[in-house]
């Protein structure tokens, strides 16, 4: 493809660099868990989501509005006589998913590393703060990135900023992840090109249509094919 000109690839961080989703399904059944004498584990999982949706725009993404939004749930399912013993069990799931070691998912420092230096590398998450800084340090790549932005939503308005405050024209950037809705999607809207790579596990919020026939949205197998991808499209 002759007209390709890549300069600058981003990536997703939670479940296309490390493993994010699983921790938060656990934590989902031992929560439905606690709440077992009160409702099925379907009602109390439909209720949860429901919260999450509603508390995305106070509290935003992360384990911390995941933690408040299980504790309104649980008042909720149990009409406001939740023990304060299972009060403090979320508190404790929440403070653990925190702690959990950071497992980065297969292929990918090989990969980064292949690709630093040629093109310049920016990793692109959402999330809490605090806890993305935690998990980047314990991941060890962040070596590999030429520049970090964490931010409350990604839209096309926040590509487009971000490619023009990196100093590249949004056809040669690259966005990767696991989040067709997040990363690829709007990736692809602010001009740039979208790289799918599939998750086993990806939350119901993140999921959206396949953009059949648009011809800057390519989908691999997992992050070790990138640079092959890349290289056909030159």
């Amino acid at each position: 493809m002759s007209n390709f000109l890549l300069s600058m690839i981003a990536f997703d961080a939670d479940d296309t660099l490390w493993q994010n989703e699983y921790f938060f399904r656990m934590t989902e059944e031992k929560f439905a868990s606690l709440l077992s004498d009160f409702a099925d584990s379907e009602y109390i999982t439909e209720k949860l989501l429901a919260a999450e949706r509603r508390n995305l725009q106070f509290y935003g993404y992360g384990i911390k509005g995941f933690t408040l939004s299980m504790i309104e749930t649980a008042i909720e399912v149990t009409e406001d006589k939740v023990p304060a013993s299972i009060l403090h069990d979320i508190l404790r799931a929440g403070r653990e998913m925190l702690r959990h070691p950071v497992e980065t998912l297969p292929h990918v420092r090989e990969t980064l590393e292949e690709l630093a230096g040629a093109y310049q590398l920016i990793m692109i998450t959402k999330g809490d703060l605090f806890d993305q800084e935690r998990k980047l340090a314990q991941s060890g790549l962040g070596e590999l990135f030429d520049n970090v932005e964490i931010v409350s939503e990604k839209t096309s308005t926040t590509y487009s900023r971000i490619f023009s405050e990196a100093g590249v024209m949004p056809q040669q950037s690259m966005m990767v992840g696991n989040s067709l809705k997040s990363d690829v999607i709007p990736a692809i809207e602010a001009g740039s090109w979208g790289v799918y790579v599939p998750h086993d596990l990806t939350w119901s919020q993140e999921h959206a249509d396949t953009p059949v026939g648009e011809p800057r949205f390519h989908s691999i197998a997992h992050l070790g094919e990138l640079p092959d991808l890349i290289s056909n499209l030159k």
